[in-house]
């Protein structure tokens, strides 16, 4: 009898196990991919500055355009599904990744292995090279080696402002381009770090400054913009991956970067 009863509890235990190994592996496949999700709503909403010319900005009428701006247009045009904005500042963006109130980030996002503990990355779409811009009379920063000790004013949550760090200089913290190298103008700064062509792209809307600043450039074309997804979304990373290299193919992407940057930087 006792024996009956031993087998009938190891049954029973066996039996529950099963069921709940069978619960977790259904509600693994009724997890929907974060693209299923935005194809029933019918929008992709990317998180995106509105800050940074010629990458993502609001030009003359108020109108939130650029490079990054556009190519989102594109992957939604791609997926199927209309975009919309969400337009945040970058030391909040990747909190609202996490938060679910953005699918993505098109902002020329960096790849770091920080970030990729949260997020998986498309393939890069943009290789440009990085800058110090110092005052024109400056002839104590004349490379990288130079910025040591040195403040700079970039956004300490950015990779560009991590770059400034790594290279010993002390952040003067400020969340735009614009109000960086006006740090570096009023003296406050030594110096700012950058993309040559978003530099390029500062000194084409405010020519007065020309001969008052000097942008020195510091590193070789490498892979720079990236799509980050939250991890565990492979159908949406696939999709994207999948609209990049069609829209690299067609040439939409070599058009965009002419017409924003008047050079293709999405080329190796």
């Amino acid at each position: 009898m006792k024996k009956n009863l031993h087998f009938a509890k190891t049954v029973s235990l066996i039996l529950a196990v099963v069921f709940a190994l069978s619960l977790t592996a259904a509600a693994a496949e009724d997890k929907a991919d974060l693209l299923d999700t935005i194809k029933a709503r019918g929008t992709l909403i990317v998180g995106t500055e509105g800050t940074w010319s010629p990458y993502t900005y609001h030009d003359e009428s108020d109108e939130l355009v650029g490079f990054d701006v556009e190519l989102a247009r594109l992957i939604a045009d791609y997926i199927g599904v209309e975009v919309q904005y969400s337009e945040t500042v970058w030391s909040s963006i990747f909190a609202s990744l996490d938060a679910g109130q953005i699918d993505t980030v098109v902002n020329e996002v960096s790849y770091t292995e920080d970030r990729a503990v949260k997020y998986d990355f498309s393939e890069p779409y943009t290789f440009t090279q990085r800058a110090i811009l110092v005052l024109a009379d400056n002839d104590a920063i004349n490379g990288l080696e130079d910025i040591n000790g040195k403040i700079a004013s970039n956004d300490p949550t950015s990779t560009i402002g991590q770059f400034a760090q790594d290279n010993g200089a002390i952040l003067d913290p400020v969340g735009e381009m614009a109000q960086s190298i006006s740090e570096v103008l009023n003296g406050r700064a030594d110096l700012t770090v950058n993309t040559t062509v978003a530099f390029a792209d500062y000194l084409k809307q405010h020519p007065e400054n020309e001969e008052k600043i000097k942008i020195i450039v510091v590193t070789d074309p490498a892979p720079s913009g990236y799509v980050p997804v939250p991890k565990g979304n492979e159908k949406l990373l696939a999709a994207i991956n999948e609209a990049l290299q069609r829209i690299r193919e067609v040439g939409l992407l070599s058009e965009l970067s002419l017409k924003y940057f008047g050079v293709d930087i999405t080329k190796e």
